[in-house]
């Protein structure tokens, strides 16, 4: 390939062998475009089922990846045709929608494009096979509202729902413990969901993972659950009927922003310095206490020097608190984001249980 330019200095692109390359046209192009979706299907289809096929992925940074899930694993693949970059999408938005079938979805279209294929053999049009594949689509939905059972659930009785979650964890690779797993996924989805309205918010639920467990030691939580100590060894690792205050200001001492400095020449100078410093905490310290609250949980992080005040006050602490968690701890204690401590009220604490 080699770039020339005309008489008007606009670029063109010289192709090498340009004679011995081709266009396909017509029913080649689409023969062309089908072969290249039943590819797809063919890597999927010995991972759909129970008795399916892991798959090893490794990325070009070198991370493995092992997964029998379709979204996953076209996620993975790095496909230029554009037919299988919508059979990407088309795995990408059941998963979104469902949540389960990602791989039936891909093998059940790469089964249609052929039947369709041997139609266009036949010199059918192809608009005559999307009218019949609509067609047998509404028949096939009817016949599933004909046949379907409605069943009656609530947050007591929950057995068929677990049976339907173990349905679709049968052919996963926590198969071999479906069962509590099911359970835990129904209870977590009830105990976030409006059942009057319908809607369920996925959004608050949360999947934490640990290193060295195993996967029978699932448990679920009904609360906030967030990896952090406290930011001093000696704080109470247990605080009953806790009332939190949560801040996303700063738990220490301004500091200048200016590109100015200071010298201190005289050890009464940095004295006088360094109590301005601890007066300013012992400020932010007291405000808590007077507000009563319990237990501080700060998005930011205060030096070791503040978290040696925090402990003699007896004010339990928690630092380096992302965001998103901030915002689930609000919801579920019923508290207020303080960006100031001027802001601090008791109206604004969160409750806790423990």
């Amino acid at each position: 390939m080699a770039l020339a330019f005309d008489e008007y200095g606009r670029p063109f692109i010289i192709l090498k062998e340009q004679e011995q390359k081709t266009r396909l046209r017509g029913i080649k192009a689409q023969k062309a475009n089908i072969s290249a979706e039943k590819v797809i299907a063919r890597v999927l289809r010995t991972s759909l089922g129970p008795k399916g096929m892991d798959k090893m992925l490794q990325s070009p940074d070198g991370n493995v990846t092992i997964t029998n899930d379709g979204a996953t694993i076209l996620e993975h693949m790095d496909v230029d045709n554009q037919i299988t970059k919508l059979m990407v999408e088309l795995s990408r938005s059941q998963d979104y929608e469902i949540g389960d079938g990602t791989t039936g979805v891909v093998v059940m279209a790469g089964a249609l494009l052929e039947q369709a294929e041997r139609l266009l053999e036949r010199g059918i049009h192809p608009i005559r096979n999307a009218e019949g594949y609509e067609m047998a689509s509404r028949i096939a939905v009817e016949h599933l509202e004909h046949i379907a059972q409605k069943f009656d659930f609530g947050p007591i009785n929950i057995e068929l729902l677990v049976q339907t979650c173990m349905t679709t964890l049968s052919s996963k690779i926590v198969n071999r413990c479906k069962r509590p797993l099911a359970e835990i996924s129904v209870k977590a989805v009830l105990s976030v969901a409006d059942l009057e309205r319908k809607d369920v918010n996925l959004d608050l639920i949360k999947v934490e993972g640990k290193v060295g467990g195993k996967l029978e030691d699932t448990e679920l939580v009904y609360g906030i659950t967030v990896d952090k100590d406290m930011s001093h060894p000696q704080m109470p690792k247990k605080i009953e009927d806790a009332k939190i205050a949560i801040l996303t200001c700063p738990f220490e001492p301004p500091k200048p922003k200016t590109k100015h400095k200071v010298d201190i020449d005289t050890v009464e100078k940095f004295q006088t310095l360094r109590q301005q410093e601890q007066k300013y905490f012992d400020d932010m310290v007291q405000k808590c206490n007077d507000v009563g609250a319990t237990l501080v949980i700060c998005q930011w992080g205060f030096d070791d020097e503040a978290n040696h005040l925090l402990m003699p006050r007896n004010l339990p602490a928690v630092r380096w608190v992302g965001g998103v968690e901030l915002e689930l701890i609000a919801i579920a204690t019923g508290g207020r984001i303080v960006p100031r401590f001027q802001e601090l009220t008791p109206e604004k604490l969160g409750r806790g249980t423990r």
